[in-house]
């Protein structure tokens, strides 16, 4: 039953206007503030972590915008899920760096897109797959319904999603090889056995995951990091070219080269990245602990 009321919800706030959605998500996102959660809490221990020459005061505004536009995101996904392509390339209102996208592409090798949890994610999966066909992980969800539908909207055009394991990862390697994109979002903690190790990210040691050193390495690969930002209107799609340390054959050089190429893109819009989530845990032992219960 609950599992029904969420999905029915989602399917409601798909047929709102962009701005209503938007409201609703700077509505809840206030509410997170001004409660003790676990996302406020874990926002805020990440921009002192990450933002050291913030003051207090600094810190607190940003956490709050943050809150609120992870909260927008939520908001929009059901619209971007449901509704045709046109509907979305209307609310593309700028793009910025298509030629970097389109010109690694035009080499051969494949291209891998770094899409990291910035701005409205899930609106760049379709802009990809409106260029060339992509190739993209995905975990499923626990509840059966939420799957249907999540799954169901992220497979529309020319997206094919592939399981996260060993079936998934030659799904990558296929795709690359015949030319065509892959994406995959670089900043999640992976697993201890799927990460490449502790590379830095905001000058704060982060678990790294390996996948994506290894799929350059086999393949030779271009690569580049993409983002939907959240403007008036709509989005901008903004492509930016990643790190060159990324192709390097040292794996600790190119996983900090990696964390550099999304720390890139954060730096565009700060308050857009999703700092709710728990990006510096699952260290090993030695490294510091960060996310406590008594936060503010």
């Amino acid at each position: 039953m609950k599992d029904w009321l969420v999905v029915s919800f989602i399917k409601f706030l798909s047929l709102l206007p962009l701005s209503i959605s938007r409201a609703l998500g700077t509505f809840l996102g206030g509410l997170l503030w001004r409660g003790r959660g676990r996302e406020k809490r874990v926002t805020i221990a990440n921009l002192q972590l990450c933002f050291p020459e913030l003051s207090e005061a600094e810190v607190h505004a940003l956490a709050r915008e943050s809150l609120q536009e992870t909260m927008k995101t939520a908001m929009e996904a059901g619209a971007v899920w449901r509704r045709d392509y046109a509907w979305l390339r209307s609310k593309m209102v700028e793009i910025e760096g298509e030629h970097i996208l389109r010109d690694k592409l035009a080499l051969g090798k494949g291209l891998l897109m770094l899409a990291p949890h910035h701005g409205n994610w899930e609106v760049v999966a379709p802009y990809l797959a409106s260029i060339a066909p992509l190739t993209a992980m995905y975990q499923p969800l626990k509840s059966a319904a939420m799957d249907e539908l999540v799954l169901n909207g992220r497979s529309k055009l020319n997206i094919t999603m592939a399981p996260t394991n060993r079936k998934g990862v030659m799904m990558l390697l296929k795709a690359l090889q015949q030319g065509t994109i892959v994406g995959i979002l670089p900043d999640q903690v992976p697993e201890k056995s799927a990460a490449g190790g502790v590379a830095p990210f905001f000058g704060q040691p982060a678990l790294t995951i390996g996948l994506i050193h290894g799929l350059i390495q086999k393949t030779g690969c271009a690569v580049a990091s993409v983002f939907a930002q959240r403007v008036p209107g709509g989005f901008k799609m903004v492509v930016l070219d990643a790190d060159p340390a990324i192709y390097s054959e040292d794996e600790l050089t190119s996983l900090t080269g990696m964390n550099a190429s999304v720390e890139a893109c954060v730096r565009r819009a700060p308050a857009q990245y999703q700092w709710e989530y728990k990006r510096f845990r699952r260290l090993p032992e030695g490294y510091p602990r960060h996310y406590q219960r008594n936060l503010p």
